[in-house]
């Protein structure tokens, strides 16, 4: 009996001091939560501040991870577990180049703390540098720079006339004259001025006329500059857009008798197949509308699909397959391509038809 009682006086002096184990915790206390770099300059390169913090509770700290909010942004930190009332540093780095402006960017603090999450914060604004001719015009088309040497139209129905510019500079030191090498028909430009001194700027004016071309869908060509008189395949601008039939005209009764393109699929899977393969898979394209439906154009996305459609009219009410063969020579994984079906359906003029397959090597 008196050794039960023994036990049991033991037993309720000790579990103060159980509980009070297990409810023991670190805890995370931050000097700051924000730093502000204030305002400087771009060219000063990575600013950095050290926040420090302490563990004010009764067992070691840990931190298991440190997040910034941005790339930018770069954290370092104490790794090893930190004994109640020492102390660490999460230092963090922030890189302002070509990153002009404000900026406000969070660091998340995770740790075994009894607040195990703490969000840390920078703020600041970079004043911009001076930045170089390369960067303002970073294509080079002979002795010049351009701001871009692709211009995209986007959008263009057919028999419009559009127009864009290229801002160009002469970035050597010599005067420099331009001119174009016989463009397509369907484009035109001009260049002002047509002689450009040392460091001067000028512009490339393009006049897209949709009137002189006969193509739907997405459509690129390239304009080769002669400078000085002399031509080089390597000085040249893309010029690209995606022609549409103009349905803009048609009245509500040529719209309701209008043709409707309908594909029985819109995808096909080859599964796998083997690396000098050739498949085929037919697609059912259908006719829903009153009035024919013209096939305008097939595109592939790759020169290994071809498409060969049985006829280009389809009347009402008909049915037409479309055959596609594919290519496996030369390829190996996963592979996605497709095909554009551009018609004159005006609610639905352009179709994408996705073929995939997954290609065995051998």
């Amino acid at each position: 009996m008196k050794i039960g009682i023994s036990l049991l006086l033991a037993f309720l002096i000790c579990m103060p001091f159980a509980n009070q184990a297990q409810t023991a915790k670190s805890r995370i206390a931050f000097e700051k939560l924000q730093h502000n770099f204030g305002t400087f300059k771009e060219e000063l390169g990575v600013q950095t501040v050290s926040f420090v913090f302490k563990n004010d509770g009764s067992v070691p700290l840990i931190l298991n991870n440190v997040q910034a909010s941005c790339g930018c942004t770069t954290p370092e930190w104490t790794r090893e577990p930190l004994a109640p009332n020492a102390k660490g540093i999460i230092k963090v780095s922030y890189d302002p180049r070509n990153r002009p402006g404000v900026f406000n960017k969070s660091i998340r603090v995770s740790s075994n703390a009894e607040n195990s999450d703490v969000v840390l914060t920078i703020v600041g604004e970079v004043t911009p540098r001076a930045r170089t001719v390369e960067e303002n015009y970073p294509n080079a088309i002979g002795p010049l720079r351009a701001k871009t040497n692709h211009l995209a139209f986007n959008v263009i129905k057919e028999n419009q006339v559009r127009k864009d510019s290229i801002e160009i500079i002469n970035n050597s030191a010599q005067l420099v004259q331009l001119s174009f090498k016989t463009p397509p028909p369907h484009l035109s430009a001009v260049i002002r001025p047509e002689k450009l001194a040392a460091k001067q700027k000028g512009y490339i004016v393009v006049t897209f006329d949709a009137s002189k071309i006969k193509a739907y869908g997405f459509v690129m060509h390239r304009m080769y500059l002669n400078v000085d008189g002399q031509d080089d395949y390597r000085n040249s601008i893309a010029v690209s857009t995606t022609l549409e039939e103009d349905f803009s005209k048609l009245t509500p009764a040529e719209l309701a008798a209008a043709p409707a393109a309908k594909f029985d699929a819109e995808s096909f899977d080859f599964g796998n197949i083997k690396s000098n393969a050739k498949v085929e898979h037919t697609f059912l394209l259908k006719n829903l509308g009153k009035r024919d439906l013209i096939i305008r154009d097939v595109k592939s996305s790759c020169g290994c699909t071809a498409v060969s459609p049985s006829k280009n009219m389809i009347a009402s009410n008909e049915s037409v397959p479309l055959k596609v063969v594919f290519d496996a020579s030369g390829k190996s994984g996963r592979q996605n391509k497709t095909i554009t079906v551009i018609t004159n359906d005006p609610k639905n003029p352009t179709s994408i038809l996705r073929i995939s397959s997954y290609i065995l090597t051998q």
